[in-house]
C-alpha cells in the first residue's frame, strides 16, 4: 500500500446537504483552504453519529482557524437529509454531508470496503494547496475524536508556517517545538 500523504486530492464532483439545500461540491472547494474530509459508512448507524456529533460540537473551532470539514458517506445526498431530519444528534451539523452514490471520491482516498459499499472510518486533513497531509483509517468499530483531530489540525498548519520547526507528541499551540538538527540526534 504507497502513501497517500502530500498527494494531491483526485478532481471529483458529487452533491452534499448543506444547511438544508443540496449543493454541488467539487475538489475545487477545498481549494485554497485547510479541510479536513471525514468518511464514515453509513447513515442511520450506531458509531457514526456519534463522531459527527462530535465533530458538529468542535466545528464552530474549526472554522474559527480557517478549516472547512466535509463528512462523506456512500450514501446519496437525500439519505443524509432523512438523518439529518430524523436525528437530534445530526440535526447540529453545519458542515457539508458529501453523498458518494457511486463510490468514487471514497475510492479516491482509498477507505472503500468493496464487498460492502461502504467506506471505512478515513480522516484526511488537506492544506490549501490541495495536498492531503494527515490521512487516518480505523476499522468500522473504532470512533474517531474531533479533539485530537483539531488538535492534528493545529500542528499541521503550524508545521506549514514555520520552516524548519516540527511538533513533537502532544503538542498544543503554546508549547516548545523543535527544530531537527544534528545536535539533537540521541537526546530526545
Amino acid at each position: 500500500m504507497s502513501s497517500i500523504i502530500n498527494t494531491k486530492i483526485k478532481p471529483f464532483k458529487a452533491t452534499a446537504f448543506h444547511q438544508g439545500k443540496f449543493v454541488p461540491v467539487t475538489e475545487q472547494d477545498l481549494a485554497g483552504k485547510w479541510s479536513v474530509v471525514v468518511f464514515y459508512p453509513a447513515d442511520f448507524t450506531f458509531v457514526c453519529p456519534t463522531e459527527l456529533g462530535d465533530l458538529a460540537d468542535f466545528y464552530a473551532k474549526f472554522q474559527e482557524i480557517g478549516v472547512e470539514v466535509y463528512s462523506v458517506s456512500t450514501d446519496t445526498h437525500f439519505t443524509h437529509k432523512a438523518w439529518h431530519d430524523a436525528s437530534e444528534t445530526i440535526k447540529k451539523i453545519n458542515y457539508p454531508m458529501i453523498g458518494d452514490p457511486t463510490g468514487a471520491i471514497t475510492r479516491n482516498f482509498g477507505v472503500m470496503i468493496e464487498e460492502e459499499g461502504l467506506a471505512l472510518r478515513g480522516t484526511f486533513v488537506i492544506n490549501p494547496e490541495g495536498e492531503i497531509k494527515v490521512a487516518e483509517i480505523h476499522d468500522l468499530g473504532i470512533g474517531r475524536s474531533a479533539a485530537e483531530l483539531f488538535r492534528k489540525v493545529q500542528a499541521a498548519q503550524y508545521v506549514a508556517n514555520h520552516d524548519g520547526e516540527v511538533c513533537p507528541a502532544k503538542w498544543t499551540p503554546g508549547e516548545a517545538t523543535l527544530a531537527p538538527s544534528l545536535d539533537l540526534v540521541g537526546k530526545i
